[in-house]
């Protein structure tokens, strides 16, 4: 059994099949799926989806790229929902000095708060990094998020980087890029991640793994970038299968 730690299945791209896309990641081993919801749009449907499926859970959080917009009320809104029964994170927070549609000052504001949001109702934090990799392990350290951990989503940094957050307590994460033939430096980094602190995912409908680059992506592909962890590894998949589920269920405390 597999889980698919970070997806977007309430996204557009999956309105005309959306049902259909969760049977076949049934169908193909997947146990559980976390979606993110990440804006003041993504978040309720995001939930809607983790209510009407038992093996779906739901983050919740303000990604970096729409940090201009987050309000002291959305800040709010999503603490309340944090008791919720299907909400098992933080996420997606973090810093995006790629696209740079909210001002750094901005982001790092926004990002700040959420971690102390999460530390103080316990939950772990889903980590969006994109060329910001020194401000985003300097803000964790400075936030103390070692308390509550989390995960750097889609992880695509060097192993130094990879290294010091996982002395901050965080898990490793990877999905459809490891599986490119170009990609070097990621299938370096997880090499060397410790099996405990591995996870994968998909990021669904974005980054499909080979050979559906540039396509939609979907739930179901997980077992391909599990393939590709394995081959790394040296393992079996069905060993790859059971580390990456437990430490699944660990960090996020699914049932």
């Amino acid at each position: 059994m597999l889980i698919d730690t970070h997806a977007h299945l309430n996204a557009a791209a999956f309105d005309e099949d959306r049902h259909d896309v969760i049977r076949r990641a049934v169908e193909q081993g997947i146990s559980r799926i976390v979606n993110v919801g990440f804006n003041r749009e993504t978040i309720p449907s995001s939930l809607a989806l983790a209510e009407q499926y038992d093996f779906i859970y739901s983050t919740v959080g303000w990604h970096p790229t729409d940090a201009k917009d987050m309000t002291q009320e959305d800040l709010e809104w999503i603490e309340s929902l944090c008791s919720h029964k299907k909400v098992v994170a933080i996420g997606e927070i973090g810093l995006d000095y790629y696209w740079d549609t909210s001002p750094k000052e901005v982001q790092d504001r926004v990002f700040r708060e959420q971690i102390r949001l999460a530390r103080k109702m316990g939950l772990p934090i889903v980590i969006h990094n994109r060329d910001a990799h020194h401000d985003v392990v300097k803000t964790l350290r400075e936030e103390k998020a070692h308390e509550v951990g989390g995960v750097m989503h889609c992880y695509s940094g060097s192993w130094e980087t990879a290294r010091m957050c996982l002395d901050m307590n965080f898990y490793i994460s990877f999905g459809g890029p490891v599986t490119f033939k170009n990609a070097k430096q990621p299938k370096e980094v997880l090499a060397q991640v410790p099996l405990d602190r591995l996870l994968i995912e998909t990021d669904a409908p974005y980054l499909a793994p080979h050979p559906y680059r540039g396509k939609r992506n979907e739930t179901s592909y997980v077992r391909l970038v599990a393939e590709t962890a394995a081959e790394i590894k040296g393992l079996s998949l069905e060993e790859l299968a059971e580390a990456t589920t437990r430490n699944a269920i660990k960090l996020f405390g699914l049932t």
